[in-house]
């Protein structure tokens, strides 16, 4: 049994106020907008280092502590390592003792791309037997079917490819859109990502769903071209990268690009301009698909 203790704080205070709980006895602390649900509700995106200036303007720290320990004191104590004239308003609740694997499994059930593509994670049986069914579970690595621009991407795959041509992953993450594409029919297929723990667990993604999928990390050279070229990454490593993804791209070979919010498209479209003419190929929940051809 733990102790949940929620408490109202201003965007300035939030921070300090949830880096001194943890100092003063908390098992751990979340941040979030008390104005969630209603209209007032302020989404927050960032990127690699363009994160957001400042969290929202009526914050909710929640602090979980020990049932036995002394709560109340690890409040004032951390109200007044934060600056605070006093505790703010503040709830507790009882938390009870739960399976958290078995928990966390039921919050994840198989995802329906399209009618031939699902993804299943490895505790459900397969909806459609004779579909393409892709075994993945979450994991550290960014990829699991349900953001919507992993969707995008895949409903693009699902499309785009033909039966032996090329892919390259750039940004593969978990590596499920390379291993779609080789599901799909692709032939030689190639992801890359930047971050070791990515690379490895599509490594092991692959080798779990028996698909010949090359992984490698993206600071090795890479001097071949490739039919299709599909980057589920962010808006600004999709600007920076543009001249270095474009030219992996065979000529008469087709990209889809995703990450990327409706408001961003166009700086996203202006850096690609000199490379590939992109457009906006199809959108979900504030997020967009662009679609080109070098």
């Amino acid at each position: 049994m733990w102790t949940s203790v929620t408490l109202q704080a201003d965007a300035d205070k939030a921070e300090a106020l949830s880096d001194a709980l943890m100092e003063a006895g908390a098992l751990s602390v979340s941040i979030e907008d008390a104005d969630a649900g209603t209209e007032a509700e302020t989404p927050q995106f960032g990127e690699p280092g363009h994160l957001p200036t400042s969290l929202w303007d009526h914050s909710r720290v929640i602090a979980l502590f020990d049932r036995d320990a002394d709560f109340e004191s690890a409040l004032a104590i951390a109200a007044g390592a934060a600056g605070l004239p006093a505790v703010p308003p503040y709830t507790t609740e009882a938390v009870a003792e739960q399976n958290w694997v078995q928990l966390t499994q039921s919050q994840f059930d198989p995802i329906r791309i399209t009618e031939r593509l699902w993804i299943v994670p490895s505790w459900h049986d397969a909806p459609d037997a004779d579909a393409i069914n892709i075994e993945l579970d979450p994991g550290m690595a960014f990829g699991t079917g349900s953001h919507p621009t992993t969707r995008l991407c895949l409903e693009w795959l699902c499309e785009a490819v033909a039966r032996g041509q090329s892919v390259l992953d750039y940004g593969c993450g978990s590596g499920i859109l390379g291993i779609a594409a080789v599901r799909l029919g692709a032939g030689d297929v190639l992801g890359v990502d930047i971050d070791e723990k990515a690379v490895e667990a599509a490594q092991d993604n692959a080798r779990r769903n028996e698909v010949a999928m090359r992984v490698q990390h993206s600071g090795i050279a890479l001097s071949e071209t490739f039919d299709i070229v599909v980057a589920n990454i962010l808006t600004n490593p999709l600007c920076v990268l543009a001249p270095a993804i474009a030219a992996r791209i065979t000529p008469g070979g087709r990209v889809a690009l995703s990450g990327v919010l409706e408001q961003q498209s166009g700086q996203v479209i202006e850096a690609w301009a000199p490379y590939v003419a992109l457009a906006v190929g199809a959108s979900s929940d504030g997020w967009v698909r662009l679609e080109g051809r070098r």
